[in-house]
């Protein structure tokens, strides 16, 4: 299969804050959201973790 689970990390704080699935396949490059972190208390940019 080309779905595989992923960690997304703040870029601001570097907590692990929340787990994805994404089609490695149809998105080779590195996933990027803005998402809700609930250390620094605002949105911030998650990079999908090494």
């Amino acid at each position: 299969m080309a779905r595989d689970n992923i960690i997304l990390q703040c870029t601001e704080c570097g907590n692990q804050n929340y787990t994805s699935t994404k089609n490695k396949k149809a998105h080779p490059e590195r996933m990027e959201i803005k998402k809700y972190c609930p250390n620094c208390n605002r949105m911030t940019v998650h990079k999908e973790k090494k």
